[in-house]
């Protein structure tokens, strides 16, 4: 009985001071951390690592739907509550940057070592500064360029990929003729805004500090001129990609030679065409109108929102996942492209020929126009350029037209910044 009692006080003493040891034990800070689509699943295979490092940090990862997911913000920032931490596409960074709702980050890159900024592409490093102030840190990057059939150009007599509008004329009109009245040179898809974007970035599309459309300049004329001609001649088919059942096997069927997007594709190509076409496509740097040309700085960056309460601990996570091997394992998950320069000498980059002209492209990848009403001014872009391709509208027409629809478009970011207000508002603000 003696022995029973204790037994019993033993374990009564182990108990109190297991419950003591939790007493005592730090609480850990929890940060906030929202991300969308596909990266949300990925992300979260490194974040066990990153609390390993940081034992007094704990991370909760929310999943966004891509679809709703600027909805959903705009709703938290309405609400007073947005997350710690968030990877924010590029073009919305100005529009929440204007909305008071980022944390300005260039104290916190200073004090950081090893946060290398010239390691980072320029453009899209650039993405995330507005009015000299960087309010987003780039995660991962995106630029377009053209995919190609080298077997079909070879056969059209091309013997490279062109580096000029000049050289790409020359090899369209080279693979048109080749190809015949049922095939075609490029796939320019006239319900996406990007191809005519891409092509058309190399000059400001904005002017005076974004208040008008710049599209009456001659550079943008220009641009439009060569994409009207593609069509004109019959390079392009005048269709959406929806027309095309499916852009991966009528690639490798031949119905087009070049066909311009984003890095993910190098993946879809490699898995979709068949082994017999493995060495008969390839990339190319995007050809300008004198030389290689500009492209956009697509992706997401990294953003802290200002009424945080674990900015510093919100910081380490962006860090963290800034870090270039990190970037390097993200990329060997997801196949996204890192926005630093030195993840690049590993050799699952380094060797992969195919990612070889985002490498060069993203040296001349510039950021959009950061204003918060970029994305409808791109949709703009994206109808009047439907009506050049279909003969509908003369390149003079469509300049003045865009100008027209831009203009009005930014009239009430004009009318706050003759106020002197510099947070020109939205549609979207509360």
């Amino acid at each position: 009985m003696l022995a029973g009692w204790r037994a019993l006080g033993c374990l009564l003493a182990i108990v109190l001071l297991s419950a003591c040891a939790r007493q005592q034990a730090p609480a850990r800070e929890t940060i906030t951390f929202w991300v969308m689509g596909f990266e949300g699943e990925q992300v979260a295979r490194l974040l066990p690592e990153f609390e390993r490092r940081n034992p007094g940090i704990r991370v909760e990862l929310q999943q966004m739907p891509v679809l709703s997911a600027h909805e959903k913000l705009l709703t938290a920032f309405a609400g007073d509550s947005l997350p710690d931490v968030t990877p924010l596409g590029n073009t919305w960074i100005p529009e929440f940057a204007l909305l008071g709702a980022l944390a300005p980050l260039d104290d916190r890159i200073a004090a950081t070592p090893g946060f290398d900024v010239a390691d980072y592409y320029a453009g899209a490093w650039d993405s995330g500064v507005i009015d000299g102030v960087t309010y987003a840190v780039p995660w991962y990057v995106e630029t377009r360029l053209p995919f190609y059939r080298v077997d079909l150009l070879h056969e059209a007599g091309i013997d490279g990929p062109p580096t000029d509008w000049d050289e790409w004329r020359t090899a369209m009109a080279a693979v048109k003729r080749e190809v015949g009245p049922k095939r075609y040179a490029i796939l320019l898809p006239l319900n996406e805004f990007e191809p005519l974007l891409n092509l058309a970035i190399h000059d400001p599309l904005l002017r005076d500090g974004g208040r008008y459309g710049n599209f009456r300049s001659a550079g943008f004329r220009r641009t439009l001129a060569f994409y009207k001609e593609i069509f004109d001649k019959d390079w392009a088919p005048r269709v959406g990609n929806t027309a095309i059942s499916n852009v991966w096997d009528e690639f490798g069927k031949g119905y087009y030679t070049f066909y311009i997007n984003g890095p993910w594709n190098i993946a879809e190509f490699r898995k979709r065409l068949p082994p017999e076409l493995a060495g008969t496509w390839m990339t190319m740097p995007l050809p300008g109108p004198d030389g290689p040309g500009a492209s956009v700085a697509g992706g997401t960056s990294f953003v802290v929102f200002r009424k945080s309460a674990h900015k510093e601990a919100a910081w380490k996570l962006v860090a963290y996942l800034s870090d270039p091997a990190v970037q390097v394992k993200f990329h060997g998950m997801t196949g996204n492209l890192p926005p630093r320069r030195s993840p690049w000498k590993n050799p699952a980059l380094a060797n992969d020929p195919y990612a070889r002209a985002f490498r060069d492209q993203l040296e001349r990848a510039v950021s959009t126009p950061k204003v918060p009403e970029w994305e409808r001014i791109a949709t703009e872009l994206k109808l009047v350029g439907e009506l050049v391709a279909n003969d509908r509208m003369s390149v003079d027409e469509a300049a003045v037209e865009l100008d027209r629809r831009t203009d009005a478009i930014l009239e009430k970011r004009r009318w706050m910044l003759d106020q002197g207000n510099g947070h020109a508002v939205t549609g979207a603000m509360p």
